[in-house]
């Protein structure tokens, strides 16, 4: 019998869980445990963004899902932003994770915030310096072909994707990640990059080549834009189905 896996989807800014939902449905059908929660200031908990959301505020929501859900061998998805978020749980509960997937995804060292891994991310929030909320960050807009809405082209899909992205808070980008426990270095990690069509001025860290743990970084290249859960989401599932 098929080993059957318990998956995490945690969404990247502006964002909430409901864009995993193709990959998860597809997950599901496989026989796995999928939760996709939305984060704190998204989807229901959308009334309670506020400038002091932050990252740990994030951290906090996925170890408390784990935690109340009493979750085990956990296979944690990180998307953009997220990958900030999923190194957080990871020091916080390593012993609950099996694995790490960095979906075109931030991927920070101790003490690092998303500016120190992605410096575009600081002028978002200079652009909003001088507005009467200076904390609060709107969703990227809509870019001409083949750029789109983060990576979706499709006009339906753009439609649902605008009806779900809400404001970011400028702390959720400032606050750096705790990655201080050795044993979050142990776990195996997964990243999977989205290549293709980038906007000018977004760069991509390039990937170690060796994980924490000692072992060869492993790679994967999906041909898509930024939100492939959204457009290639049959790929998507089947690389998350992959155990390396």
């Amino acid at each position: 019998m098929p080993t059957q896996h318990t998956y995490v989807l945690v969404h990247g800014a502006w964002h909430d869980g409901r864009v995993w939902s193709r990959v998860a449905a597809l997950l599901t059908a496989g026989g796995h445990r999928v939760l996709t929660p939305s984060l704190t200031g998204h989807g229901d908990k959308a009334p309670l963004l506020g400038p002091g959301v932050g990252l740990t505020t994030h951290v906090d929501d996925v170890v408390g899902l784990v935690l109340d859900q009493d979750l085990s061998d956990v296979v944690l998805v990180g998307h953009s932003y997220a990958g900030m978020v999923v190194s957080g749980v990871a020091n916080r509960i390593p012993d609950r994770v099996s694995r790490l997937v960095y979906l075109d995804a931030m991927v920070p060292v101790h003490g690092e915030n998303a500016i120190d891994v992605m410096p575009v991310t600081q002028v978002m929030i200079d652009a909003v310096a001088a507005t009467p909320e200076p904390w609060r960050i709107p969703p990227l807009p809509e870019l001409p072909a083949p750029f789109g809405l983060f990576g979706v082209t499709d006009p339906d899909d753009i439609a649902w994707l605008k009806a779900m992205l809400t404001d970011e808070s400028v702390l959720c980008f400032q606050q750096p990640v705790e990655l201080d426990d050795p044993a979050q270095a142990l776990i195996p990690r997964t990243h999977i990059l989205c290549v293709g069509d980038e906007p000018a001025g977004v760069t991509r860290r390039p990937v170690p080549r060796t994980q924490p743990n000692g072992e060869p970084s492993r790679v994967h290249e999906l041909r898509s834009g930024h939100d492939c859960m959204i457009t290639n989401p049959g790929e998507l599932a089947d690389l998350l189905l992959r155990n390396d």
